[in-house]
């Protein structure tokens, strides 16, 4: 926490020493006090917590000193990453004028090439982010608590992000039935390889959209579609539960004997090898890859 700056923002990495600057793309060394990555530091802290609670050893001063910075922290998301409607959030930071891609990137998501909105907008919100948000109201309001500060505005808040009904009206997919994030998309666009004046050298490949774009679900089973269920923000008493359940354990979406899919066999842009840009060293990572830690947050939901 002591790399965060006034505005309550954390540095996304952190480039250490000419060696480690070396490996790293031109692009991605500045960094922005508008982009930050998911505030997953509330996991551990609830972790944590719960596990000092159990041996009765709460480390209240610790804890008395890391609320302050926490509070920054949790209003910075508040205030930069905020959605278009009430109860919404937009990972910022992703390129709506780039046309070298499938789908524009969300490096600042956690997972850099997941299917998002394929046309970059203000009016764009995401699902994961919301959960994300969710943890961090509950953690921060059982900190409050702990330290003798008002938990008031932080319960309050997590009361209406945890909040079924409110979830499904900005976030439920009925037709593809999924949660989902929301934004101007097209599932019809391909990258097309343009002539070179070089014959010796090919030519970029841009993206050509074959379907307008309009403002709806974006409707891709995968990681992003769980989030409800990996950071339990869904009620287990929710009629979605069961569909969302059937989705993960279906063969032909998510369910494979090595783990579960990033991204659906059905999806688009499923192991598409050009989602990266350009450049033929990049592989992708979220179109349809098994993650670790991800089947690790949804096994741990399933069976405790």
């Amino acid at each position: 926490m002591d790399t965060m700056n006034w505005e309550g923002w954390l540095p996304r990495e952190q480039i250490l020493g000419e060696e480690a600057m070396s490996k790293v793309p031109k692009e991605f060394v500045v960094q922005h006090s508008t982009n930050g990555n998911p505030p997953t530091f509330f996991l551990t802290l609830d972790h944590v917590i719960r596990l000092m609670k159990e041996q009765d050893k709460l480390d209240i001063p610790y804890l008395q000193r890391l609320f302050p910075r926490l509070q920054s922290w949790y209003n910075w998301f508040n205030q930069t990453q905020d959605g278009p409607h009430p109860l919404t959030y937009r990972w910022k930071g992703r390129n709506a004028t780039t046309d070298r891609e499938l789908n524009p990137k969300t490096l600042t998501s956690g997972l850099d090439d997941y299917p998002r909105a394929s046309h970059p907008s203000n009016n764009e919100y995401h699902i994961d982010l919301r959960c994300w948000m969710t943890i961090a109201s509950a953690t921060m309001s059982t900190i409050a608590n702990i330290v003798g500060a008002d938990s008031t505005p932080y319960n309050s808040y997590y009361q209406l992000l945890s909040d079924n009904n409110k979830l499904d009206q900005m976030h439920w997919d009925p037709t593809n039935k999924l949660y989902s994030d929301f934004g101007l998309h097209s599932s019809s666009v391909k990258l097309v390889r343009m002539k070179s004046s070089n014959p010796q050298i090919p030519g970029p490949k841009v993206r050509k959209v074959v379907q307008k774009p309009t403002e709806r679900f974006i409707g891709s089973h995968g990681y992003v579609s769980l989030f409800p269920l990996m950071l339990k923000v869904i009620d287990p008493k929710s009629t979605k539960l069961e569909i969302v359940l059937n989705n993960l354990h279906n063969p032909n979406l998510l369910w494979t004997q090595y783990g579960l899919r990033s991204l659906a066999k059905t999806d688009p842009l499923y192991r598409k090898v050009s989602c990266y840009g350009n450049s033929k060293q990049t592989v992708c990572c979220y179109h349809g890859s098994t993650t670790l830690n991800m089947i690790h947050h949804t096994g741990g939901v399933q069976y405790g």
